[in-house]
């Protein structure tokens, strides 16, 4: 080996022994893990096989706090991404004071998430301002709050959660606008197409790849949704899912095993969900 080999190896061995100490290693191990009964106040465990993954699968906690997981992905991906690239659109064209508006969209994007979702829980609370709004607005609120009732609580928070993320998928919607030539548009309107016409022919398709950028990582940031419901609602009121049912199983019950379990049926699912997003996005014509 060359002395200019050498020294490669040695400039890059610090970010391998990082990446197999404090990624590889705890994501093989906790693999490991997901196939014993291992409970961390205990000083044994042995190896159980899928018995795991078999009980996890008959778990109404987990499959509901999954169920959950679900709702929360399929409810907030659409609606955030549908306003983030009406935003990206208005603040897009020319008018005073746009780079304020720019700054206090993105603003949420940057603020610490437990900080809003403090702010959130009083809001919602009974005497917050969105209960009185709600209440002034003849939509009879729960008695005791938003986030106090099941039938409520897991929208609410998943309501916080596109005002909070719009600000971000809107900026990455603002930079594909601005890679498209104008000269396209100028060409557009010599021949005669509508405002309407431009968006479709021109403007969607050459924002497909961001499109399908935002997509995939809200989708995986979603099916990760944890420290909203930790702050919020504990999990409590039927807004439990499944990284908070990992937390609560592994934290405070301890049981390792099965925690490590339910987090590796749920890095299969968020695999699955990706492939089938690019492969369903190829097949439109959006890659």
């Amino acid at each position: 080996m060359s002395s200019r080999g050498l020294t490669g190896r040695l400039f890059v061995s610090p970010w391998f022994i990082t990446l197999i100490i404090f990624w590889l290693f705890p994501l093989l191990y906790s693999l490991y893990l997901g196939f014993t009964d291992y409970k961390l106040l205990s000083d044994s465990y042995k190896w159980v096989g899928f018995a795991n993954f078999r009980a996890l699968f008959s778990d109404q906690q987990f499959l509901q706090s999954l169920k959950n997981t679900f709702i929360f992905v399929i409810g907030t991906i659409p609606v955030t991404t549908i306003i983030a690239l009406l935003l990206a659109l208005l603040i897009d064209k020319k008018f005073p004071g746009r780079t304020i508006f720019r700054s206090g969209y993105f603003m949420p994007s940057i603020t610490s998430m437990v900080v809003i979702a403090l702010i959130f829980t009083n809001l919602y609370s009974r005497g917050g301002y969105i209960y009185l709004l709600a209440d002034m607005l003849g939509l009879s609120p729960p008695e005791n709050g938003f986030l106090l009732s099941n039938k409520t609580a897991l929208f609410s928070v998943m309501a916080m959660d596109v005002w909070m993320s719009v600000g971000y998928y809107m900026l990455l919607f603002l930079a594909g606008l601005k890679s498209i030539p104008k000269e396209l548009y100028e060409a557009a309107e010599v021949a005669g197409a509508s405002m309407w016409r431009k968006f479709v022919s021109i403007t969607l398709p050459l924002l497909k790849p961001v499109m399908l950028f935002i997509v995939v990582i809200n989708t995986i940031k979603s099916f990760q949704v944890f420290i909203e419901i930790f702050v919020m609602t504990k999990g409590r009121y039927g807004s439990s899912t499944a990284v908070y049912f990992i937390y609560e199983t592994g934290l405070n019950r301890f049981e390792f095993g099965y925690a490590s379990a339910a987090a590796y049926i749920l890095f299969i699912i968020i695999a699955l969900f990706s492939i089938i997003q690019f492969g369903l996005l190829k097949q439109r014509g959006l890659r």
